[in-house]
């Protein structure tokens, strides 16, 4: 009988996870992985047949009562050979007990609906260089009194509470490594001295992703995307570089602005939970963190 083997992942395996999830066309980011290793270091698993690494897959707990799977990767020589459903099952092991949450590719929903996910809202990739007219616009619109400064420099404790807005359980650990790890910029919008958004920007393979992006009001969300997309080099033949936003379907203002910078949707994830969506401000919620840890 061929040995198959579900184990902890290694920082080696989780340099696979992100080169897996790139062949995928998820386009994860460069350093994703060095923040996702202090959310959970032990919510991602390996599985190994005959001792080399075949599938993957995260099972992060945030809090008491709340996790998240991700990273969801069979490779294509092993798939249909029952390996991914075993590596499954003992991600959801790890989270028993707990309301789960997941980004579900279009070809697996119907799996994750048998095992009791619904969907809640589509998270839809926008994707482009932004229009320097659908930005003035759009801060023009209502973005006065909003200044954007550097979101490191603001007290971490209250940077933290404004992520609750957003998260069904405190995150700090991963909050600061995302938000602080070299490459990055994150930038805040304020208002007489309150958060009222929230950007960051990574390298990526690709187009280089923003996520969070939380603002009070499209003008907001205007004004951190196009100090955000000031940061990407210039692509190879001159002008700008791409960015790429995972926008939920359940705002439409956030799909109204994509529209209106010109990002047009390249890929979509349902996300997904095992019970009652938790209460998250959606009406500011422009961009999600991230499709594999939420």
């Amino acid at each position: 009988m061929t040995a198959f083997e579900i184990g902890g992942a290694s920082a080696a395996d989780m340099e696979l996870f992100r080169a897996w999830a790139d062949d995928e066309g998820w386009n994860p980011g460069d350093s994703d992985r060095l923040a996702f290793a202090v959310a959970d270091p032990r919510g991602f698993l390996m599985g190994r047949l005959e001792g080399e690494p075949v599938a993957c897959v995260s099972a992060v707990r945030y809090g008491s009562g709340f996790g998240f799977i991700g990273f969801y990767i069979a490779r294509p020589a092993v798939r249909g050979r029952g390996y991914g459903i075993q590596l499954w099952n003992a991600a959801m092991h790890r989270l028993d007990g707990r309301l789960v949450g997941l980004d579900g590719v279009v070809a697996q929903q119907d799996n994750y609906r048998k095992s009791g996910f619904r969907s809640a809202w589509n998270n839809v990739r926008h994707e482009g260089v932004p229009a320097v007219d659908g930005l003035s616009a759009a801060v023009e619109s209502g973005g006065s009194g909003i200044e954007v400064i550097d979101a490191r420099s603001l007290p971490f404790a209250e940077l933290a509470a404004y992520d609750r807005r957003f998260f069904p359980e405190p995150r700090d650990s991963f909050l600061a490594a995302w938000t602080g790890l070299p490459g990055r910029t994150a930038l805040a919008a304020v208002r007489d001295g309150r958060i009222e958004g929230l950007g960051v920007i990574r390298p990526c393979s690709a187009a280089a992703r923003i996520g969070p992006l939380y603002a009070a009001g499209p003008a907001v969300a205007a004004a951190l995307i196009g100090r955000l997309a000031a940061t990407v080099p210039a692509a190879p033949g001159g002008g700008a570089g791409p960015v790429a936003v995972d926008v939920p379907d359940a705002n439409p203002a956030a799909l109204a602005l994509m529209s209106g910078l010109g990002l047009v949707p390249t890929f979509e994830a349902a996300r997904m939970y095992t019970g009652p969506a938790p209460e998250a401000d959606l009406p500011a919620l422009y961009g999600v963190t991230s499709l594999e840890l939420g």
